[in-house]
């Protein structure tokens, strides 16, 4: 009964102070306005405290990566990973070195063919991989090991590339770990893969890169944002969706709607044929000839 909007707003500037992005804030705000309008509804309170009052600012739209900044990436993990095997030798810290770049190159290339999210590739297995099907079911959350944001597993087919990429850096990975101590991570912080990266680790590791890279702002989020985007703007809302792991189409559309082709070139057309011929004169008052028509 208290609530009033200068009250509100005090809470906003509490949750960002706390940490809180901008789409956090906003989300919290359309629950609490619902739950007011709906006890206003209900007649359990007499008044709608935040009946005029705006949330906050509209989040920037999705930014995804350009193709050039995604080459930039990929071009710069696979010449350190080449690097790294020019100069690699049979030295535990070799090894680990090498191996280090090498997931850098298969992480940048999974997240930009994948879309998946930091972390669900930090949960990442080897038998996830089946042919070229990846299954993802697993994602780390406070780092725990957990189900996925939606809660359910999904299925996507990775690149001819990707798969082969995959399996043969899994099969050298082997060829070097102690017989019968390898481990089931794909990004691990072991040659023997048994212990699993951190996906705040991920991060720094991809940070690192991107600064190489000379791509700015660069994250593995915003590689999820590219994949969405190329999907989209091919029309391909349903494929985006599955990929993603958005619950349904219209929250793949809602965040990338910018990226919907237009298709209304023929209507743009028919009108601009209009304006051009428009009638003068007492043409203009004849019914068909773009005057107001006669009453029957």
């Amino acid at each position: 009964m208290s609530l009033t909007p200068r009250l509100v707003r005090a809470a906003f500037a509490r949750w960002e102070a706390a940490g809180a992005s901008q789409s956090v804030v906003g989300g919290r705000f359309r629950v609490l306005r619902s739950a007011v309008g709906w006890a206003y509804d209900k007649r359990v309170i007499d008044d709608h405290p935040l009946r005029s009052m705006r949330g906050p600012g509209r989040v920037e739209p999705r930014r995804p990566l350009t193709d050039g900044q995604v080459r930039a990436l990929l071009s710069t993990a696979e010449s350190n990973a080449l690097g790294a095997v020019a100069a690699s030798d049979s030295s535990w810290r070799g090894r680990q070195r090498r191996q280090g770049v090498e997931q850098d190159l298969l992480l940048v290339r999974l997240a930009a063919d994948s879309g998946a999210r930091r972390g669900e590739l930090s949960a990442l297995r080897f038998d996830d991989l089946e042919g070229r099907v990846l299954r993802i079911e697993r994602s780390v959350s406070a780092d725990q090991v957990g189900p996925t944001k939606s809660g359910q597993p999904r299925w996507l087919t990775v690149g001819t590339s990707t798969a082969l990429l995959w399996r043969t850096l899994e099969a050298d990975w082997r060829a070097c770990a102690p017989a019968h101590q390898f481990g089931p991570w794909v990004f691990a912080a072991d040659p023997a893969h048994s212990r699993r990266l951190t996906v705040s680790v991920l991060g720094h590791r991809f940070r690192r890169l991107r600064d190489q890279a000379g791509v700015p702002g660069g994250s593995l989020h915003r590689l999820r944002h590219s994949v969405a985007t190329f999907l989209v703007a091919r029309g391909q809302i349903l494929q985006a969706q599955a990929r993603l792991g958005h619950r349904d189409a219209a929250t793949t559309l809602r965040e990338y709607a910018y990226a919907v082709p237009l298709t209304d070139g023929d209507v743009a057309d028919a009108i601009n044929d209009h304006l051009d011929f428009l009638p003068t004169g007492n043409d203009a008052n004849v019914p068909g000839h773009g005057g107001p028509a006669r009453p029957r």
